[in-house]
């Protein structure tokens, strides 16, 4: 069984600005598990244990995809519950366009067994997982939400990739196994 999902991979320039949105989370009371700059990404869709001789059929499902090239733009930082969050995002703007593409990924790999993810569809880009939460948490997001973001330019999205993902004691592990270009 091989962990996989599917990714828009971030540019360097991309990479900086996020890193320069986790510096101040580095302080935040309790205690976060903040992401390695290196592994930033969007996930359109996660596939879960799938067994390695179902790779080639997901690759040929994923090449028939069609869709043109397109930019996203970072807004900022957000969590997924305002009073006790879990996750700490980035939050992204793209015009619907990642949406549709996943919406799209989703209806390619549902006939090979793949069910749809029943919420709706957000792009982000996790920045930090709260491991001990603290009640100073939600005021010091806050604060840093409202900063300055830094400046970066939008990010062009010429292609998605189907990961793969080994868990090590030290954070995942990412493998590309393939990429479609848009």
């Amino acid at each position: 069984m091989v962990r996989l999902f599917i990714a828009i991979d971030l540019n360097e320039s991309c990479r900086k600005t996020l890193s320069s949105l986790q510096n101040p989370l580095i302080g935040v009371k309790g205690r976060l598990a903040i992401v390695d700059p290196s592994l930033l990404h969007i996930t359109l869709k996660f596939l879960g244990e799938v067994p390695g001789d179902q790779i080639p059929s997901i690759i040929s499902a994923l090449k028939t995809i069609s869709s043109p090239p397109y930019e996203i733009d970072i807004r900022g930082i957000a969590s997924n519950n305002p009073r006790q969050p879990r996750v700490i995002w980035a939050e992204v703007e793209d015009g619907g366009r990642s949406a549709r593409l996943a919406g799209t990924i989703e209806s390619i790999l549902e006939p090979l067994g793949f069910p749809r993810e029943q919420r709706p569809f957000r792009p982000h880009i996790t920045l930090a997982r709260v491991k001990a939460f603290h009640p100073d948490i939600p005021g010091q997001l806050k604060a840093i939400s409202q900063s300055e973001l830094p400046g970066s330019a939008p990010m062009p999205v010429t292609s998605f990739l189907l990961k793969k993902s080994t868990l090590t004691p030290r954070g995942p592990v990412y493998e590309t196994l393939a990429e479609v270009q848009l």
